[in-house]
């Protein structure tokens, strides 16, 4: 049976043609972030692949929901074992209904929901191992919950057979993943990162290359690179690439040049992914000696004890039909026996910790929807890995626990963590019923239902979050969804596009879990300054905590001083592509999230994106300052001219942009206003003829060819490419390209419509009908040689009498703004996700041309779309193993834990793979000698509180604790400074400090707040500046 994305069975196996169109290409609207992260001749890898997955307890499921997501051949399902109601713990796509039924016949057709490109079918048979012919006809084979002797049945056979294994398993708090991608597996892309290039400084007769300007090469030992445009070693030009050797930050080796010549200048060097060859192990030899990949540094020794003890439950369950019961000390003794009798056997005695053991039985029935989330996104990466060749694979093992999520407020004992018949008895069986009842009055705040957030919001349903009485969780999202959200944000359907994506994703837990019925509450709002209205303080003070779901650093660092300020714990993660984060911020006990900040974004100086660029981005970005100057400024200055009564007055006091700003208007008003398409046409090629002839030829003609630099260097050397001025030519995709789009966009500023089935020939015949004047360069203009220089054209203060003259001429040559009434232009909003509005049409063409101009290799409108739409590249795997990381840091936030060594943060990267957890930092603390000796403060956590006092009081008060006020301000207004004289201090220090604020800001407190933050100077007893915390005014209302 094959399911589509409607489920309707498909008796006869003719589902529909998957991740790829009929004619071979992607849906680059649906797989567009995921795109950045895989490239296209890995998805269409991945997209001739047939996968088959076993077991469909949370992990499977977790794991074929995550492969559907990407995109694949086929996706078959195997798991005829009837639904139990324990299941629901972490099994997202069963309802309490299918209890009884086979889980793969109600499963599949939910998988089948979520991408219609992936058909979806159930195998046909009871067993794997009956006819292990059958399984031939699949690339990958995933098994989850198999016995050990079908998983070395079934991986013998696979190995032996040339198809790929990956083996997953999670009992409670731990979890392993196995992979064999057999012998000699090629890696196309190791790492997933872009190749690193560069500009030669100088190859010296020993091969040692120096980059230019001492820029970091970003290379390493055993990395290659090849080189274009070198002089005097020309042959190093296209040929073989050449093996590394790093020698510094700027320098690296490579090899031998003797017979190279010799030389002279120029150069760019190219790093060039080498594919990388593995052999992996068959299971049965790795489960002899097993080559183990540490996921946490901290738990050196434990790998190899769960490798022995996941081995004695498979014995424990050979033996007796069923994994260790709950917390039975009786059945933790006999899995204790069995893995010591292992740890005796092979050549490597492996020494045990008793207590680890016996956790690994009390938990192993236990089935925790975020280790499922973890270990699924690990494994669903790895099988994409496999049949893709992109990113290096786990070789070959990985064990993974987290058993600092342990409660430790609560009892457990087999009596609490027994089976009751609860949907949540996979977790009562970890943590106990006691801990259950926590988890169910939570008061949880979750900011962001996009990616991250609907992973977090299907693990709260998982695990029975606010479930109970006192329970309730808020959502916050003020987005739309859109077609390319569907790749990744797994809660939402095609027939969800253009819904609020809180109230969807609200929607489709409560049907996951009906307990949250009424108990989930949310916002279309923005959480920021200007909605501390709607999410007010009651609103935050009556929260347990807050979880950011957020891509956008200014919104997490909101919430992130909101959260330091009512002192509420957040735990914060994102992704980006195949990294991801997590981080947890705990009141009084770690910093927070703003304390640490990423790098700056890179930024280009002016003058190379004027004049000199050198490479891609540089050109992108001038395309993008374009887009703004063509079809967004002009347009919102005219308005502003037509609405604004003193806008030229305004305007002439703009010391600098003056002049600018009327050329603009007469342009778009007067000389250059279209009034039909024809004219939009005009315009365009008029731009083009601008932008990439005359402007070069100026350029040339300030810098020619052969101009040389005060020291008697070539001008044109270093990064600093000489530019050739283009021709129109019609014929040519890329002119036409730019002519299109800017004639549209131009269009719609005007209003004028377009037609959109406007054929070739029309442009052409315009373009063919204009007269192109001759261009000669302006022996005036000056031009910017170099970024360390004056800029020659930037005003300063005042203008010349020339200006004055030329200022009074263009503001004569604008219409009257009355005459203009009714005119309005439509200013360009760039959307990068709508392939028909020309947006990224006109920043592809304006920056390739660029490009022709410089002789710089171009970027197709896939990788321009990315840079200039800066977009986040991202991929299903990523967010559910990062979500799961947070919901087992959230387990001990509602524990209450106060300890920071038991809390991680984490960071990974699935390409390498690498895994990095660590003890969060603790928040900074400071002392001051107060009036009863020193006082040791949290700077980031403590305040001082006050009652709404009079200024002297508060004065006194502070005297009395040792600390002398010599300023105290609130916002801009300095409300006391000790050097004030009295005069001044006389009708202050009666007044009640919110009083004193109102009267010196001159702005009334607003009705829903209740507090004022004040800033205050101090000395202590030692008479010494010291730094204090804020204080603040508690307003009672």
């Amino acid at each position: 049976m094959i399911f589509d994305q409607d489920n309707n069975m498909d008796i006869d196996g003719s589902a529909v043609d998957l991740g790829q169109l009929k004619n071979g290409d992607i849906d680059e609207a649906l797989y567009s972030r995921q795109l950045y992260v895989l490239g296209h001749e890995a998805m269409k890898r991945m997209g001739s692949s047939h996968i088959l997955i076993a077991g469909l307890r949370g992990l499977g499921v977790e794991i074929a929901k995550n492969i559907a997501l990407a995109g694949v051949k086929s996706l078959t399902l195997f798991d005829p074992e009837p639904a139990a109601i324990s299941d629901l713990s972490s099994q997202f796509f069963l309802h309490p209904d299918d209890v009884g039924k086979p889980r793969a016949d109600v499963t599949a057709p939910r998988v089948a929901e979520l991408n219609a490109y992936t058909p979806v079918s159930i195998y046909p048979s009871q067993s794997l191992t009956e006819s292990l012919d059958d399984l031939r006809q699949y690339q990958v084979i995933v098994l989850t919950g198999a016995s050990l002797k079908d998983q070395l049945t079934i991986a013998n056979f696979a190995h032996a057979n040339g198809i790929y294994i990956v083996i997953a398993d999670i009992f409670g708090l731990f979890g392993s993943i196995f992979t064999d991608f057999g012998k000699q597996f090629a890696i196309a892309d190791p790492t997933g990162e872009n190749p690193v290039s560069g500009i030669v400084a100088d190859i010296d007769s020993e091969g040692l290359v120096s980059a230019l300007d001492e820029t970091r090469h970003g290379l390493q030992d055993d990395d290659y690179v090849t080189f274009s445009e070198v002089q005097g070693m020309d042959t190093l030009n296209n040929s073989e690439p050449r093996k590394v050797v790093v020698k510094g930050p700027y320098t690296f080796s490579i090899g031998d040049v003797s017979r190279l010549g010799e030389y002279k200048r120029g150069g760019l060097y190219t790093q060039v992914k080498m594919p990388k060859v593995v052999d992996f192990q068959p299971l049965s030899e790795q489960l002899q000696k097993p080559e183990i990949l540490i996921s946490d540094f901290a738990k050196f020794d434990r790998p190899q004890q769960l490798h022995l003890g996941f081995q004695a439950l498979h014995a424990f369950k050979d033996k007796h039909g069923h994994l260790p019961r709950p917390h039975s000390d009786e059945d933790a003794t006999q899995i204790l026996e069995l893995t010591q009798g292992l740890a005796g056997q092979g050549e490597d005695k492996v020494e045990l910790d008793e207590n680890l053991i016996r956790e690994l039985s009390y938990q192993a029935r236990g089935d925790l929807s975020p280790m499922a989330a973890f270990f699924g996104g690990l494994a669903a990466q790895e099988v994409l890995k496999s049949v893709s060749g992109k990113f290096h694979p786990i070789v070959q093992w990985l064990y993974f626990d987290s058993l600092e999520s342990l409660p430790s407020s609560v009892e457990r004992s087999e009596e609490l963590c027994k089976p009751t018949g609860s949907r949540y008895d996979g977790q009562v069986a970890v943590f106990g019923a006691k801990y259950q009842e926590k988890l169910a009055n939570a008061k949880q705040f979750l900011v962001g239902a996009g990616a991250i957030g609907c992973e977090m919001l299907k693990n709260w349903a998982l695990i029975g979050l606010a479930t109970g009485p006192q329970g309730k969780i808020y959502v916050a999202d003020m987005d739309q969804i859109e077609k390319s959200n569907l790749n990744r944000q797994f809660l939402f359907r095609p027939k969800d596009v253009g819904k609020l994506k809180a109230d969807c994703a609200a929607e489709a837990v409560q049907a996951m879990n009906p307990e949250l019925k009424g108990k989930i509450v949310t916002f279309r709002d923005r959480v920021g300054p200007e909605t501390e209205h709607v999410f007010t303080e009651e609103f935050w003070e009556g929260l347990d905590g807050v979880t950011n779901a957020l891509d956008n650093v200014d919104a997490r660092q909101y919430v992130d001083r909101r959260c330091v300020f009512f002192r509420k714990p957040l735990v914060d993660s994102g992704t980006l592509g195949t990294k991801g984060n997590s981080q947890v911020v705990l009141p009084r006990l770690t910093e927070s999230y703003s304390s640490s900040q990423d790098p700056p974004e890179q930024s280009f100086p002016q003058c190379t994106l004027r004049s000199f660029p050198n490479k891609i981005e540089h050109t992108i970005a001038w395309a993008k300052e374009k887009f703004h100057q063509y079809f967004v400024g002009p347009p919102e200055t005219v308005n502003l001219y037509i609405s604004q009564s003193n806008y030229i007055e305004q305007s002439l006091k703009q010391a600098g942009n003056e002049i600018p700003t009327l050329q603009s208007l007469r342009d778009f008003l007067v000389t250059e206003k279209p009034s039909t398409f024809d004219d939009c046409i005009i315009w365009a090629r008029n731009q083009f003829e601008k932008e990439y002839n005359n402007a070069i030829q100026q350029l040339l003609y300030n810098f020619p060819k052969d101009s040389t630099t005060a020291s008697g260097a070539p001008f044109w050397s270093g990064p600093k490419r000489a530019p050739d001025p283009l021709k129109f030519d019609v014929s040519n995709p890329t002119h036409f390209g730019f002519v299109k789009a800017t004639a549209n966009l131009h269009a719609f500023n005007y209003g004028i419509k377009s037609d959109k089935g406007m054929p070739e020939a029309r442009y052409l015949e315009v373009v063919d009908n204009m007269v192109i004047p001759e261009f000669s360069p302006n022996p005036t203009v000056k031009i910017q040689a170099d970024e360390n220089e004056p800029d020659p054209n930037a005003q300063n203060g005042g203008s010349s009498f020339d200006d004055k003259d030329e200022l009074q001429n263009l503001v004569s040559s604008l219409p009257p703004p009355d005459s203009l009434a009714g005119l309005k232009l439509q200013p360009v909003e760039f959307e990068k996700d709508d392939d028909s509005n020309h947006h990224v049409d006109f920043i592809t063409a304006a920056s390739n041309l660029r490009a022709q101009n410089y002789a710089i290799a171009e970027a197709d409108r896939h990788k321009t779309k990315f840079i200039a739409g800066k977009i986040i590249p991202a991929i299903a795997t990523t967010t559910a193993l990062v979500t799961g990381l947070v919901v087992l840091e959230l387990y001990k936030i509602i524990d209450g834990k106060d300890d920071i060594e038991q809390y991680k943060n984490g960071f990974v990267n699935l390409a390498l793979p690498f895994f990095g957890f660590s003890e969060p930092i603790a928040s900074p603390k400071g002392e001051y000698l107060g009036s009863k000796g020193k006082v040791t403060i949290d700077k980031l956590w403590d305040r001082f509180e006050v009652e709404d006092v009079t200024l002297r009081e508060f004065l006194d008060d502070f005297k009395g604790q040792g600390l002398d006020i010599m300023m105290l301000s609130s916002g801009v207004s300095l409300l006391y400074a000790s050097f004030y004289p009295p005069s001044k201090l006389k009708d202050r220090m009666g007044l009640k400090l919110s009083k004193l604020v109102e009267t010196i800001s001159k702005k009334a407190i607003p009705e829903h707040q209740q507090n004022v933050i004040f800033e205050m100077t101090v000395e202590d007893q030692t008479e010494e500046d010291v730094e204090v915390p804020y204080v603040m005014l508690k307003m009672r209302r």
